[in-house]
């Protein structure tokens, strides 16, 4: 299981190196890299964020692995950034519950995204999206018995929490915990926005704070997953 779980965290390190998938390299730093994933995961988490079918170009202008913000509408910048540094840890590290936390908590993942074709999707997101399916296939359960769950902050469950921000995380998990949640869906597909309006209960202050109203209005029209997640966090950050 162990074996599976880092795999997932590993699978997709030809992005931070500009490597296409026909052309990734099968090890970096002496572990094996770029794997494909058990279960069908990442295929099913791609259909979370990107449209179905043959890709097409959305940003004519963007063609490399370097993310677009939503927020500025920029990169990141990477002058004077050593990447190969920046992304050792996530991709070496070889205990699966730190991997997970150290992609939970890493910027360096979120500068890029899953997908040129689709530069605001988040590889992060995407990666941590992919866990939690391996998660719950490899126990017997199938997307159709999903919940997205809205927990407290500092709960981090290993391998299912998706978010973990100042405000609230979010896990995927076929349990039905006594917090809010909301069913993924029979299927994956661009749900994000959906889920997102019809939980019980929300976890932002939209009451009485302008940037919680602003937030949550944007979430209820982002139909990728990775994207809304990033979106979160690149939010939380910009309003701070």
């Amino acid at each position: 299981m162990s074996g599976d779980m880092l795999a997932v965290y590993r699978h997709d390190a030809h992005k931070f190196v500009r490597q296409s998938h026909a052309q990734a390299s099968e090890t970096y730093a002496g572990v094996r890299v770029n794997e494909r994933v058990p279960f069908g995961a990442d295929g099913d988490a791609a259909a979370l964020s990107r449209p179905v079918g043959e890709p097409d170009t959305t940003v004519e202008t963007h063609t490399n692995h370097r993310r677009l913000s939503l927020c500025t509408g920029t990169t990141q910048n990477l002058d004077g950034v050593n990447v190969d540094d920046a992304m050792h840890g996530l991709v070496t590290e070889r205990d699966a519950e730190r991997a997970h936390e150290q992609w939970l908590a890493s910027d360096v993942a979120g500068w890029f995204n899953e997908s040129v074709y689709y530069p605001y999707t988040s590889l992060k997101y995407h990666t941590l999206l992919v866990a939690a399916l391996v998660r719950a296939y490899e126990e017997g359960s199938t997307f159709a018995d999903l919940r997205l769950v809205v927990d407290p902050p500092e709960s981090v469950v290993p391998h299912r929490t998706v978010f973990a921000g100042d405000e609230f995380a979010l896990r995927i998990t076929p349990e039905s915990p006594k917090r809010p949640r909301i069913r993924l869906g029979d299927t994956p597909s661009r749900s994000w926005a959906g889920a997102w309006s019809r939980l019980p209960e929300h976890p932002l202050g939209t009451d009485d704070d302008a940037w919680a109203m602003v937030l949550d209005a944007n979430l209820r029209r982002i139909q990728s997953w990775s994207t809304a997640l990033q979106y979160v966090e690149d939010f939380e950050r910009w309003s701070a």
